[in-house]
C-alpha cells in the first residue's frame, strides 16, 4: 500500500514538473489549461497532500527537514550558477543576471529568486519554504481554535482568495532585473505576503483532499468531469494570450503576483488545473506505474526545475554549433528563447526532460555515495 501510495505520488510529480516544462515552452499538455494556469499551485497542493499531522508537533523537525530537503541544496544551485553565468558571460557577452553581491546571492532568493536567468525556476523552493513553514504555523493555531475542517478550509480560502485583490492594492514598482530588463511587481515584503496567502490556500486543498475526499468522495464522475470542462469553458473567454508579460487573462504569473485585471480567475483556473491533473493521474497510472523514467522523473522534479533551462540553453548552442550562427545571437533573446521554435518546440521538450531527468538520478546517486547522512 505504501508502495503505491508513492508511485501514485511520483506519478503526480512528474506530470507536475512535465507542466512547468512545457509552459516554459509555451503550449499546454492538457489542451484547455493554458501554461501558467496551475502548475505552481498543483505543486503546492501535492505539498500540503504530503503534510502529516505529526509535524503540528514537531515543528523544529519540520523545520530542519523543509532546510535540509529545500534550503540547503538551493544554495548549492545558487553557487552552481554563479559560476556558470560567470562562464557563460564571457562566451555571450551578456550576463544572465542581477549583479553579482552578498544581497543577490543569500536575500535575493527569497524576495524573488531571479539572482541568476538560468536558475530562476527555482524561486519556487524558497516560496514553497516560507508557504510551508507559513501553514504549519497557522494550521496549529487554527487546530487550537476549532476543530471543524470547514472553519480551517474556509480561513485558507479566504487567504486564497483574498491574495488577488490585496496584490492590487501595493504600489506597483520597476526592478531591474540586469542587462537593462526591468519589470512590474509589487515590493518585495508585499510580494512575499500576497504569493505566501495565495499559495497556503493551495497547500490546505491538498492536506483536505488527502484527508477527506480521496477514498471517501468521488469526484471523477462524468457529471464532475462535465462540470469542470464547462467551467474552464466559460474561463477562457479570458484567455487572449500565452505570452504572461502581456497580461494574459486565464494565465498569471505568481511569481511576480501579477493577474491582470483578474480577481478570481485565476484560483477558479487553479481548481479546474488540479482536477484535470488528478482525473489524468486516475487514468494513466495503471499504464505508467511501473515505468522507471516516470519514476525517475517524479522522484527528481527539483533538479528537474532547477536545471531544464540550462539544457535548453545547450540545445540551442548545439543548434548554432550546427547552422554556424554565431553563439553572441543567443544574448539577443531572452533566457526562455529557443532556436526556430516552430520546427524544434517538441523535440526541445523531449530532449529536456530526458537530459534534465537522468542528470538528476546522477546527482541524487552522488548525494547517496558520498554523503549518506545530509
Amino acid at each position: 500500500m505504501e508502495k503505491e501510495f508513492s508511485n501514485k505520488i511520483n506519478v503526480l510529480k512528474a506530470l507536475a514538473i512535465l507542466l512547468v516544462v512545457s509552459g516554459h515552452l509555451e503550449f499546454s499538455l492538457l489542451g484547455m489549461f493554458t501554461p501558467y494556469s496551475f502548475q505552481l499551485a498543483l505543486f503546492f497542493f501535492i505539498s500540503g497532500y504530503l503534510f502529516k499531522d505529526k509535524y503540528l508537533n514537531e515543528v523544529s523537525t519540520f523545520i530542519q527537514r523543509r532546510v535540509k530537503s529545500l534550503i540547503l541544496p538551493y544554495y548549492l544551485y545558487n553557487a552552481f550558477y554563479l559560476g556558470v553565468t560567470v562562464l557563460i558571460a564571457h562566451l555571450t557577452g551578456k550576463f544572465w543576471g542581477q549583479p553579482i553581491s552578498l544581497k543577490n546571492f543569500f536575500i535575493t532568493p527569497f524576495l524573488n529568486g531571479h539572482q541568476f536567468d538560468l536558475s530562476c525556476p527555482l524561486w519556487f523552493v524558497t516560496q514553497l519554504f516560507m508557504s510551508m513553514i507559513a501553514f504549519l504555523f497557522l494550521f496549529r493555531v487554527l487546530k487550537k481554535a476549532s476543530s471543524n475542517k470547514f472553519v480551517h478550509l474556509v480561513f485558507f480560502a479566504i487567504l486564497g482568495f483574498g491574495a488577488i485583490p490585496l496584490s492590487k492594492m501595493f504600489e506597483p514598482i520597476s526592478i531591474n532585473l540586469g542587462n537593462f530588463e526591468t519589470l512590474t511587481t509589487i515590493e518585495p515584503i508585499s510580494l512575499i505576503i500576497v504569493r505566501t496567502m495565495f499559495s497556503v490556500f493551495f497547500v490546505y486543498l491538498g492536506y483536505y483532499y488527502k484527508n477527506y475526499i480521496e477514498d471517501k468522495v468521488d469526484i471523477f464522475t462524468l457529471k464532475w468531469a462535465g462540470a469542470v470542462i464547462s467551467l474552464q469553458a466559460i474561463l477562457w473567454l479570458f484567455n487572449r494570450d500565452y505570452d504572461p508579460t502581456h497580461g494574459i487573462g486565464l494565465s498569471y504569473v505568481i511569481v511576480w503576483a501579477r493577474f491582470d485585471q483578474q480577481i478570481i480567475v485565476p484560483i477558479f483556473t487553479a481548481l479546474s488545473g488540479i482536477w484535470a491533473s488528478l482525473f489524468v493521474l486516475k487514468l494513466v497510472y495503471p499504464y505508467v506505474k511501473d515505468s522507471k523514467f516516470i519514476k525517475y522523473m517524479g522522484e527528481t522534479t527539483y533538479h528537474i526545475m532547477a536545471n531544464h533551462l540550462l539544457v535548453m540553453f545547450l540545445i540551442t548552442l548545439v543548434f548554432f554549433k550546427i547552422y554556424n550562427i554565431p553563439i553572441e545571437e543567443r544574448a539577443q533573446h531572452n533566457i526562455y528563447w529557443i532556436y526556430n521554435p516552430v520546427q524544434t518546440t517538441y523535440l526541445y521538450f523531449v530532449l529536456t526532460m530526458i537530459i534534465s531527468t537522468y542528470t538528476g538520478v546522477f546527482l541524487q546517486r552522488l548525494k547517496k555515495k558520498f554523503f549518506p547522512n545530509i
